[in-house]
Parts: structure tokens; C-alpha cells; sequence
């Protein structure tokens, strides 16, 4: 028993650091990008805050992609990556198997919302947009599943960031409040649509870990044939396997008996 228990904590640990190695890939790609855009755009007097997200207008369009790398200046650049930081790592860390597509869905959408509701003639720059749909995302998602565990992320984004709601109303001139309402709308949907993907609650309370009972996608266990997850489950699909034959079979038996 104590070798198994062992075994076990070492798989998980193995687990959570490449849960976190996952999350943190992804993070740091995108502020690297953004970072990387604003000291190019700052030494070389580029300009390119103008090609936002202009609504209402077609060629305003390209900024539902260009926009979430563009900022005003460092303290907008820096606002956004310390907010961008914690809640893409939440999302990457504790939703993996849905993480890629929420955040793509989220940098869409909220693109498109703000296009749709902004006022036309004004020009919007920056990741909030993708910031308010994380929060609304992680909020909703742990309210709405039965995961104490997610509750308590929702818990975390509420004492960290529930100020941004404001933010949300048009109190300051220079703020992009449709932007925030885009970004917010779009992580409610998806934490509504996405409600029983991603992880589960754990069938046993100690001898297996929640990870194991994620919706793993298929392209991460091949990359992965070996890790504890895809092996755990592998041996679930295989009990199920068995459970049916068994079922089949036990059937067949009693059907052949009850034959006059």
C-alpha cells in the first residue's frame, strides 16, 4: 500500500508540473508577442495603435486580430499583462483539454462584439477584451459546475479582480468599457456552452487524481502515450470495454437458458 500511495504522489506531481509547463507555454507565448510588438512599435515610432479595432467600419475588421497586441503605453501594457498572466494561467492549468479553443473562441468573439457595439469613429487597442473574458469565463464556469474545487477559482477571481465590473460602464473617457462588456459576454457563453467539458469531479477521493477524469483530447495523449493521465485513461476505457463484453455476453448466457 505504501508503494502504491507512493507511485501514486509521484505521478502526480509529475502532473501538475507539466500542467503547469502547459500553462505557462501558452501564457508566455502571447505576452512575449505583445511585448515584443510595443518595443517595436515604440523605437521604431510605428504608429501602429492606429490599427486597432475600429467598429463599425469593414476595414476596422483586422483589428478583432491586430487589436489585443496593440497598447497605449507601459502602464496599459503592464495592466493587462499582470491580469493576463494569472487568469490565462488559471484557465491553461485547470482546463487544458478546453483551454486552446475557449481562448480562441474568447479573442474572436470579443473582437466581434466590440465591432458590433463600439461607437463608430473610435479606435480600440489592447487585451482587455480577452482579460474580462477570462474572469467571466473562470467565474461562471466554477459557479456553474458541481467542482468545489473550480468554485474556489471562481472565489479567487472574485477577490482579485471583481473591481474590474466597473470598468464594464462608461465612467471614464478613454476606456474601452465596450470592449470589457464584449470580453465578459463572450466568457459567460462559453462557460455555459463548455459546462461539461473540461475536468470533472474525481470518482474516488484519494487513490486517482482529477486530472485523470479530464476530457483529454486525443492530440495530447498521443504526444504524451506515457503519462499517468493518458495511461489512467486508457484503463478506464478499457474497464468500460470489458464491463460492456461482460454485459454482452451474461446477456447472451441467459438468453440461451431461458431457450425452451
Amino acid at each position: 500500500m505504501l508503494i502504491g500511495n507512493f507511485a501514486l504522489m509521484n505521478a502526480n506531481s509529475i502532473t501538475d508540473r507539466q500542467r503547469l509547463n502547459f500553462a505557462l507555454l501558452f501564457t508566455m507565448a502571447f505576452l512575449i508577442s505583445i511585448w515584443g510588438v510595443h518595443l517595436i512599435n515604440y523605437q521604431f515610432e510605428l504608429g501602429l495603435q492606429a490599427h486597432g479595432n475600429h467598429p463599425g467600419r469593414i476595414s476596422g475588421l483586422k483589428g478583432i486580430f491586430t487589436s489585443p497586441f496593440l497598447h497605449g503605453d507601459w502602464t496599459h501594457l503592464w495592466n493587462n499583462t499582470a491580469s493576463f498572466f494569472t487568469l490565462n494561467g488559471l484557465l491553461f492549468y485547470f482546463y487544458r483539454s478546453i483551454a486552446v479553443r475557449v481562448w480562441g473562441i474568447l479573442l474572436l468573439a470579443s473582437g466581434i462584439g466590440l465591432w458590433i457595439i463600439g461607437e463608430v469613429g473610435t479606435n480600440h487597442i489592447g487585451a482587455s477584451g480577452i482579460v474580462y473574458g477570462l474572469a467571466a469565463f473562470l467565474f461562471f464556469s466554477g459557479v456553474i459546475r458541481k467542482n468545489l474545487l473550480l468554485l474556489r477559482i471562481s472565489l479567487v477571481v472574485v477577490f482579485l479582480y471583481g473591481g474590474m465590473v466597473w470598468w464594464m460602464l462608461p465612467i471614464k473617457d478613454g476606456i474601452s468599457w465596450e470592449g470589457h462588456t464584449a470580453g465578459a459576454i463572450a466568457g459567460v457563453v462559453l462557460a455555459v456552452l463548455y459546462r461539461k467539458s473540461g475536468p470533472k469531479n474525481p470518482i474516488y477521493k484519494y487513490e486517482i487524481s482529477e486530472a485523470a477524469h479530464e476530457d483529454l483530447p486525443e492530440w495530447w495523449m498521443r504526444g504524451n502515450p506515457k503519462h499517468p493521465d493518458t495511461l489512467a485513461h486508457k484503463r478506464e476505457e478499457l474497464e468500460k470495454e470489458s464491463s460492456r463484453q461482460e454485459y454482452t455476453f451474461d446477456y447472451v448466457e441467459k438468453k440461451k437458458k431461458a431457450k425452451p
